[in-house]
């Protein structure tokens, strides 16, 4: 069974940053892409950065520049710098192997002063 364990997320105000860190287990197949994914109240969930195996990244315009993307074996990580209220928002780990698509339970990110 696959999990994701996130981690890091809370509460930081304008200007800040955080880290959040997503492990993955359970499953037999690489997974080629891991990405973070973010849902702020009544909006859509959204890609926020993904990377894939070989190492490209893709960042949502709105983070670039802000936010970096990487990737240790099976645990993603998303360095948030210079954050901003409208960056406040629950985020979802996300991998996808051969077996299909995964998500995270999600953590919270607040940015408020």
């Amino acid at each position: 069974q696959v999990q994701f364990v996130e981690s890091g997320g809370g509460l930081v105000q304008p200007g800040g940053s955080l880290r959040l860190s997503c492990a993955a287990s359970g499953s037999p197949f690489t997974f080629y892409i891991m990405g973070w994914y973010r849902q702020a109240p009544e909006s859509q969930r959204e890609l926020v950065a993904s990377v894939i195996t070989g190492g490209t990244t893709d960042y949502a315009d709105s983070v670039k520049g802000r936010f970096t993307i990487s990737r240790d074996e099976n645990t993603v990580y998303l360095q948030m710098n210079s954050l901003k209220p409208e960056d406040t928002a629950v985020y979802y780990c996300n991998g996808r192997t051969v077996e299909g698509e995964f998500w995270g339970q999600g953590t919270q990110v607040t940015v408020s002063s």
